[in-house]
């Protein structure tokens, strides 16, 4: 039975038909689709081949650099915009984290191709979204969907390790510039590592909790005289 309120006339606002039947139904589609926060979030994907491309062709540090600063700055605008301007949607809660993890990967692939970072780093990044795809599997059968929500430590590994990486790209080089940030990108990329690991665990921790009450919400209304 759907829980929703149907709109009454002692609600101000509340849409009515001419004829007094039913209201129309709302049209949500494109004012939730084509929304200035999704607009950010498509650009910065667009950016993904963008930026490989830059890293791995003609080796253009500062423009790729350039792509890597408008990620993470539109990374921050486009959730700040999205509840200012009331612009939430279903397709930005999935656009905005997968957008994410793509630089992570893309920013991975060129630093450990050139030779800017170790390959157990890439491979305990990369392993961390591998973990995360597994917990796909327990979500489906609880019925919780495919799309984890966004936890604030999650999020804070993410601008770590997206400080990280523009960082070590402008550290392969010999000037004073990449002595400086040498020590501060290898900073960034080590605690962004261990938060994105430590925000993983929290989902998994999660996801196994709400399996034990359901286990237990199962378990509450057996007869008296029936097993515990």
């Amino acid at each position: 039975m759907d829980s929703a309120a149907a709109p009454s006339a002692d609600r101000p606002g509340a849409p009515t038909s001419p004829g007094g039947g039913q209201p129309p139904p709302e049209q949500p589609t494109f004012g939730r689709i084509l929304t200035v926060p999704n607009l950010l979030s498509a650009l910065r994907l667009l950016g993904v081949p963008v930026f490989l491309w830059l890293a791995l062709g003609p080796r253009a540090d500062w423009a790729a650099l350039g792509i890597l600063v408008f990620a993470g700055v539109s990374d921050y605008l486009d959730g700040w915009l999205a509840r200012a301007l009331n612009q939430t949607s279903r397709l930005g809660t999935l656009l905005d984290p997968l957008a994410d993890r793509l630089y992570i990967l893309a920013t991975i692939i060129a630093l450990t191709i050139r030779g800017n970072i170790p390959w157990w780093l890439a491979a305990v990044i990369i392993g961390r979204d591998v973990f995360i795809s597994l917990l796909l599997v327990p979500m489906r059968r609880l019925g919780l969907g495919t799309a984890l929500p966004v936890h604030y430590l999650g999020k804070a590994a993410t601008l770590n390790l997206l400080y990280a990486f523009p960082l070590l790209l402008l550290a392969d080089g010999h000037g004073w510039l990449s002595g400086v940030v040498r020590p501060l990108g290898w900073a960034f990329a080590i605690w962004g590592t261990a938060l994105y690991w430590w925000a993983g665990l929290l989902y998994a921790f999660q996801i196994a909790g709400i399996a034990r009450d359901r286990r237990a919400g199962r378990g509450r209304p057996a007869p008296a005289g029936g097993s515990p």
